[in-house]
C-alpha cells in the first residue's frame, strides 16, 4: 500500500496532540484556500456593483447546497478508508476508494444536467425576481457552475479519501495550485481588459489599453467568476486523479475497484446519504435564510452573502479540526482504541475554544472595515452597515458553533452519520429558522432578526450535541474487523477468505 509519495500521518500510536495538529493544519490551510476561491470571486465581482454581488449571493446559496451534498459522500470515503486503515484491512481501502469515485462520478453527471435545466426556478424559490439584473446574472453563474460540478465533486472525493488515509498535505498542495490559478485569471475573466482595476493598481494602464484594443475583451462579468473557478478546479482534479491512479499517494485502486458493486455502493450510500443531508442542511439553512433576508432588502442579501463568506473564513480552524478529528476517531475506533478517540475529541474542542475566542474578539472589533473590503459603488454604505451588524451579533457565538462542528466530526468519524445529520436538522428546523422568522415577521426586526436567530441556534445546538457526546453511545459505530485465519495445520488448502467491512447502525 505504501509508496514513495505516501504522506500519511500515524494516528493510532504514540502522542495524540501532535499528530492531530499535523493532520488538521493542512486541512485548515486547504479550507482557507477553498475560501480563497469564494473571496476572490466576491472581491472582483464586487467591482461590478451591488446587483452583481446580490446575484452571486443568490447563486452561492444553490451552489453551496450542491457542494455540501457531494461532501457527504466524501465523508463516506473518509470514514471507510480511515476505519479500514486503522483495522489494517488494506485491500478494502483500495476497493472503497475506487467504488466511491465511480459512484460519485455518475451522481455528479446527473446533478449537472438537472441543475442546469432547473437553475432559473431554483433561484426564484430563494427570492431572485425574474426579469431583474440579479436574476439574469445569477442564472448565468449558476448554470456555468453546474456544468463544472463533476470537477468540483471529483476533487472533494479525492480530498476525503486521502484525509481518511492520513494524508492531508497532498490535497493542500493541489488546492494551492488551483487557487493561484483562480486568483490570476479571475480579474481578467470577470473584468476583461477594459476598466480593470488590477492593471491600474499595478501601473499597467498602457498594457491594458493595448490588450483591449487588440481583443476588445471586456470580460464575462459574473459568469467569468464561475468560468475561472471551473477551469482552475478542473486542472487540479485531473492532476489529483492522475496521482491516485498512479498509486503514488498510498491508496492504489485497481481497475476492477471502479466497477460498481451493489454491496459497497449500498454501504457508501448508507454512510454518505446522512452525511450529505447533514451538510446539505447547512446549505439549506443558507438558502432559507437568504430568502428571509430578501424580505428585508436586496442590500441585506448582499450583506448576508459577504457575511457568509467571512464567517466561512473564520470557521476554517473549526472545520479543519473537525475533519482531522473525524479521521483520528475513525482510525482509532477501527483499531479498537475507544478512549484514545474520545481524548482526541476533547483536545480538539479545547483547541478550538481558544482559537475562536481570539478570532471573535477581532471580528467584532473590526466588523465594519472588514465588511467594507468586499463592496463598493451604489448602496455600498448600507450594505456595509448591515454586514457589520451581522458580524457583531453572530461573532459572539463563534466559539459555540466551532465546538459543535468538532463534535460533529467525532460522530461522522465513528460512522454515526445519522446522529450528525439529526443534530444538523435540529439546529436548522428548531433552533434557527423559527426564531429568525419570528423576529423578522412578528417583531419586524428585518435582517437583524435573522442575525439573532443564527446566534441563538449556535449556542443551543452545541449544548444539546455536547450532552449527547458525553452519553458515549457514538463510539459503537465501528467496522467489523477481518477475522484472523485460524491455524488449520499443514494440510489446509489455504487461508480463509477475509470478511467484508461493515459499519454498524447508529443508536
Amino acid at each position: 500500500m505504501s509508496s514513495a509519495g505516501d504522506r500519511a500521518v500515524n494516528l493510532t500510536d504514540g502522542k495524540l496532540l501532535k499528530p492531530l495538529l499535523v493532520l488538521s493544519l493542512p486541512i485548515i490551510a486547504t479550507n482557507l484556500l477553498q475560501v480563497g476561491y469564494n473571496l476572490a470571486d466576491t472581491f472582483w465581482v464586487g467591482r461590478l456593483g451591488q446587483a452583481a454581488v446580490t446575484a452571486l449571493s443568490f447563486s452561492w446559496a444553490i451552489v453551496f447546497l450542491l457542494i455540501s451534498f457531494s461532501g457527504g459522500f466524501a465523508v463516506a470515503g473518509n470514514v471507510l478508508v480511515a476505519q479500514n486503515k486503522g483495522a489494517e484491512n488494506d485491500d478494502r481501502v483500495d476497493h472503497v476508494a475506487g467504488q466511491t469515485l465511480a459512484f460519485v462520478a455518475l451522481l455528479s453527471a446527473a446533478f449537472a444536467g438537472v441543475g442546469y435545466l432547473l437553475a432559473p426556478q431554483l433561484l426564484e424559490l430563494i427570492g431572485a425576481v425574474p426579469g431583474t439584473a440579479e436574476h439574469r446574472l445569477s442564472v448565468e453563474y449558476t448554470r456555468t457552475m453546474f456544468l463544472g460540478i463533476p470537477f468540483v465533486f471529483g476533487f472533494f472525493i479525492f480530498q476525503g479519501l486521502l484525509q481518511g488515509w492520513g494524508d492531508t498535505r497532498t490535497p493542500m498542495y493541489l488546492m494551492a495550485l488551483g487557487v493561484a490559478m483562480n486568483v490570476a485569471i479571475d480579474p481578467i475573466f470577470i473584468l476583461g481588459f477594459q476598466d480593470n482595476v488590477l492593471f491600474e493598481a499595478l501601473g499597467l494602464d498602457g498594457l491594458q489599453r493595448s490588450l483591449y484594443a487588440a481583443t476588445g475583451f471586456s470580460g464575462f462579468g459574473v459568469q467569468g467568476a464561475a468560468l475561472a473557478t471551473i477551469l482552475s478546479r478542473g486542472i487540479g482534479t485531473v492532476i489529483a486523479m492522475g496521482l491516485l491512479l498512479s498509486g503514488r499517494v498510498g491508496i492504489t485502486p485497481a481497475p476492477r475497484d471502479f466497477v460498481p458493486k451493489r454491496e459497497t455502493v449500498a454501504k457508501i450510500v448508507r454512510i454518505g446519504a446522512p452525511a450529505s443531508i447533514e451538510q446539505s442542511t447547512r446549505a439549506v439553512g443558507v438558502t432559507v435564510l437568504t430568502a428571509l433576508v430578501a424580505l428585508a432588502s436586496q442590500e441585506a442579501v448582499a450583506a448576508y452573502g459577504i457575511g457568509n463568506r467571512l464567517t466561512s473564513l473564520v470557521f476554517l480552524p473549526a472545520m479543519g479540526l473537525a475533519r482531522g478529528t473525524e479521521t483520528v476517531v475513525g482510525q482509532n475506533l477501527g483499531a479498537d482504541q475507544v478512549e484514545r478517540a474520545r481524548r482526541a475529541v476533547v483536545a480538539s474542542v479545547g483547541l478550538i475554544a481558544v482559537v475562536l475566542g481570539v478570532v471573535s474578539a477581532v471580528v467584532i472589533t473590526f466588523a465594519r472595515p472588514i465588511t467594507a473590503v468586499f463592496i463598493t459603488g451604489e448602496n455600498a454604505d448600507l450594505v456595509i452597515s448591515i454586514g457589520a451588524d451581522y458580524l457583531r451579533i453572530v461573532g459572539i457565538t463563534f466559539l459555540f458553533l466551532g465546538a459543535f462542528r468538532v463534535v460533529q466530526g467525532a460522530f461522522r468519524g465513528s460512522g454515526s452519520t445519522r446522529t450528525a445529520m439529526a443534530f444538523s436538522v435540529l439546529a436548522l428546523v428548531v433552533f434557527r429558522v423559527p426564531p429568525a422568522y419570528a423576529l423578522v415577521e412578528w417583531f419586524d426586526m428585518g435582517a437583524t432578526g435573522v442575525w439573532y436567530g443564527i446566534a441563538f441556534s449556535n449556542v443551543a445546538i452545541f449544548l444539546v450535541a455536547g450532552a449527547w457526546f458525553l452519553r458515549g453511545t457514538w463510539t459503537d459505530a465501528v467496522i467489523e474487523h477481518e477475522p484472523a485465519a485460524p491455524d488449520l495445520g499443514p494440510d489446509a488448502d489455504g487461508p480463509i477468505p477475509a470478511g467484508d467491512d461493515v459499519v454498524a447502525e447508529d443508536d
